[in-house]
Parts: structure tokens; C-alpha cells; sequence
């Protein structure tokens, strides 16, 4: 045996081996708990209240409310009419005279001026004149709901129609739609024929008046533009008369022709004396009768010249030059003053034109219709609405009431 195999550890025996630890066996356990006995809820005097509440604020009142509708409630009719306004423009014989193209160009629509229009108090109180609405709409015995007291004022009478009327506008632009409500199909169309005569007679009194303020400055602009004529004229005259002148142009012509011929002859008294001076001895009186013709000359012309106001003059008189300027300045004025009565008539004549022609107007597009059947009060319609309102009320203040209730 080696040395290294002697150096190994002995194996122990199988005496001395430690036994192996046994493998515990788990046990059957019963999964099932045990649970304790659970107390049956009782309703308790909260509950009681809610269930109260539940009946007393979601059931009862829809069945109230069904209960009028359907027993109480009277059948209301509708009758529709959509109208629009239409302007006619139409150019006049004299509107390249007067620069007229039509009469009045209003800052706001007109389908605006109606939809303020018939809300409006004024509407209100010419219909109910007319057809009395009051009556129409407390015909219903025994509907307070829905009907009008017989002895209502004009402000609840205005409230009322703003209920049963009701405006909206059309696709198109410019267009409005009516509805109107009454209790008997005849009264509602009488209700929209009214309307729509009445909405008529509105725009015609805009047209009228715009009409009448278009004549008026028209007359005023014509009367002003005669006394401008009239003054004009007077200017001329007076001056005529003064200067003792028709055409000062036509004197001026002449006396310009009269200063050109004694020009000429001065040029020609001239040479004659130039041709005798040399011809002649000095004291010739031939020569002394020339000069004395040239001096002559020279004189009216100079005369002339003043009177033209072209020089020489001592500034005692005017010069034909400053008549003439005055002449022109009046002649301009008077032309200016005719060209303006001128206008002024033409515009004057357009606008009694144009107040012959009833240019604005309304279109109905759509006639009042009459109801066969009615479809108001909307019944299903309003009792869902009320319950529906009623029961989000009744559940809202249920979580505030138990939200406190928690916090405490």
C-alpha cells in the first residue's frame, strides 16, 4: 500500500450513518370557514323617510302633472306663416341728372327691424285691439296652466304671446317663420293674418318715412339752390348796370380792335414824318402838321390803353381788364348757381318719383297655414321632462343628505 492511499480518510461504517429525518404528511385541513350568523337588515326610520320622499317627490307629482295634461290640459293649434321683405330698386329717368339710385338705404336689416318688431308691445296691443286676444286665449274654462286670465294686463298679455308665438328665422337669408298658438284653429290663422298685416303696415310707414325724408331734403335742396340762382343773377344785372355793359367780352373785342388800328396808324404817322423830316427843311409845316398828328395818335392811344387797364392809368377808374376779371367771376357763378338748380330739380322730381312707387314691402313665401290636428301641449313630451327633472332633484339632494350624514 502507497503512501497517498494511506494518507486517505477511512469510509465511516454503515453503523455509524445518521438516519434520515422523517418527511411530515400534511394533514387534511377543512377549507371551509366558519362564518358567523349575519343579523337581517331592518329598514329604520331614515329609510322610511327616503321611501316618503321617493313617492312624495317623484312619483306623485308626474302623476299630478299626467293627470292634467291628459284630463285637463286643452288641445292647443298652431297655424305657421314665413315672410321676408323685398326691395325694388328701379333707376329713374332723371337718375343720371340727380345721381338717385334709390331712396333710403337703411343702416340696419329689415328683417332685424322685424324681429324686434314682433315681440314688441306695440305689435301686442294693435293685434289685441283688433281681434282681442285676450279672448282667444282664455277660452279654456279650466286650464289656468295654459290659458290667459280674461282681465290680464298688457305686460302679462305680452309675456303670454311671447309663449304661444313663437319667431324663428328661415334657412335663406332675410327670412322669418311665425308660429302662432290658440285654442281653435281659426283663431290661430286670424293670429298670423293679423301678424303679417301688421308687420306689412310697419315696413310701409319705414318706406313712407323714408320717402318723406328724401323729398323734404330734396325741397330743401331745390330751394336753396334758387335763391343761390336768384342772387346770381341779381349779381349780373347789377353789374351790367353800373359798368353800363350787355357783354363787357364783346366791348372788350372792340376796344382791343380799336387800340390795334391806332397802333397802325401811329406806325404809319410815324414813317410819313421820318420821310418828310428828310426830305424837308425843319421848320416845314409839313413837318410841324405830322408831328402834331403823331401827338394825336399817341394821346388815344394812351386813352385807350386806360380804359383796356393795360398801363398808364392813375388808378382812379378800373381798367377794362378788372371788369372783365369781375364779369367772369359773376358769369362763373351763375353758371355754377344753373348747374346746381339744375340738379337739384332732377333729384327734387326722382324723389316725388319714387314716393309713387311703393318700392319695400313683404313677401309672405309662405301663406298662413290653418291646423287640422293638434300637436299642443307636447304631453309626452313635458311629463318626461318633469319627471326626469324631478327624480335628478330628489336623487341630488338624497347623495348631499347622506354625504353630510357620513361626515358626521
Amino acid at each position: 500500500m502507497t503512501a497517498s492511499t494511506a494518507e486517505k480518510p477511512a469510509r465511516p461504517a454503515l453503523a455509524e450513518v445518521a438516519p434520515a429525518r422523517p418527511i411530515p404528511v400534511a394533514q387534511p385541513q377543512n377549507t371551509t370557514a366558519v362564518r358567523k350568523p349575519v343579523a337581517r337588515a331592518r329598514f329604520k326610520l331614515r329609510h322610511h323617510l327616503l321611501l316618503i320622499s321617493f313617492v312624495f317627490c317623484v312619483l306623485l307629482p308626474p302623476g299630478l302633472v299626467a293627470w292634467y295634461l291628459w284630463t285637463r290640459a286643452a288641445d292647443q293649434y298652431h297655424s305657421r306663416i314665413g315672410f321676408a321683405v323685398r326691395l325694388e330698386q328701379q333707376t329713374s329717368a332723371l337718375s343720371f341728372l340727380s345721381g338717385l339710385t334709390g331712396i333710403s338705404n337703411s343702416s340696419s336689416s329689415d328683417t332685424d327691424i322685424l324681429f324686434e318688431f314682433i315681440p314688441s308691445q306695440r305689435l301686442v296691443a294693435d293685434i289685441d285691439a283688433e281681434i282681442d286676444l285676450r279672448k282667444i286665449w282664455s277660452r279654456p274654462q279650466n286650464d289656468p296652466v295654459f290659458a290667459i286670465a280674461p282681465d290680464a294686463t298688457l305686460e302679462e298679455l305680452v309675456d303670454y304671446w311671447n309663449v304661444m308665438v313663437k319667431l324663428s328665422r328661415g334657412k335663406g337669408g332675410g327670412l322669418l317663420e311665425v308660429e302662432a298658438r290658440a285654442f281653435d284653429p281659426e283663431d290661430a290663422l286670424r293670429i298670423t293674418t293679423s301678424l303679417f298685416e301688421k308687420s306689412s303696415e310697419m315696413i310701409n310707414e319705414l318706406s313712407s318715412i323714408a320717402r318723406e325724408d328724401a323729398i323734404t331734403n330734396a325741397f330743401d335742396d331745390l330751394t336753396e339752390a334758387k335763391e343761390r340762382l336768384k342772387t346770381a343773377r341779381e349779381a349780373v344785372t347789377k353789374f351790367r348796370n353800373v359798368n353800363q355793359l350787355v357783354n363787357p367780352q364783346l366791348d372788350l373785342q372792340t376796344q382791343a380792335g380799336l387800340l390795334g388800328n391806332l397802333q397802325a396808324q401811329q406806325a404809319a404817322a410815324l414813317i410819313a414824318l421820318d420821310l418828310l423830316q428828310d426830305a424837308t427843311k425843319a421848320n416845314d409845316p409839313r413837318v410841324v402838321q405830322a408831328e402834331r398828328r403823331l401827338v394825336v395818335i399817341e394821346t388815344r392811344i394812351d386813352a385807350e390803353r386806360r380804359k383796356l387797364g393795360i398801363g398808364g392809368g392813375d388808378g382812379t377808374q378800373s381798367g377794362m381788364a378788372d371788369i372783365m376779371g369781375e364779369y367772369e367771376r359773376l358769369t362763373v357763378e351763375l353758371e355754377f348757381a344753373e348747374r346746381t338748380y339744375t340738379t337739384a330739380l332732377a333729384s327734387y322730381d326722382a324723389s316725388l318719383a319714387e314716393a309713387r312707387r311703393k318700392s319695400r314691402y313683404l313677401a309672405a313665401y309662405m301663406q298662413p297655414t290653418k291646423a287640422e290636428s293638434s300637436i299642443y301641449p307636447e304631453r309626452p313630451t313635458l311629463l318626461g321632462t318633469i319627471a326626469l327633472f324631478l327624480f335628478l332633484s330628489w336623487s341630488i339632494g338624497a347623495l348631499v343628505y347622506y354625504s353630510i350624514r357620513d361626515r358626521r
